[in-house]
């Protein structure tokens, strides 16, 4: 089965535990380690809380960390 980064969209995230844990409108939720993104892990809790959706879920942004990923580049991780 293939599956679609095309319409991928967040719908929440969360970060806890050193992981980056983002669930998508579709139900599936991608979990990655804070480590793989540094401007992430070396940020502060209140710092990670402070994200906004872009592009109609399409990405997510810090602005207070100038750090955007999307979530098509998440899916494509391997």
């Amino acid at each position: 089965m293939r599956i679609s980064t095309l319409d991928a969209a967040a719908v929440d995230v969360a970060i806890e535990e050193g992981t980056l844990k983002v669930v998508l409108r579709d139900g599936r939720t991608i979990s990655a380690p804070l480590a793989w993104f540094p401007r992430l892990a070396a940020a502060s809790q209140a710092s990670l809380n402070d994200w906004r959706f872009i592009g109609d879920g399409e990405g997510i942004r810090w602005d207070l960390l100038d750090e955007d990923l999307s979530v098509a580049a998440l899916l494509r991780v391997r």
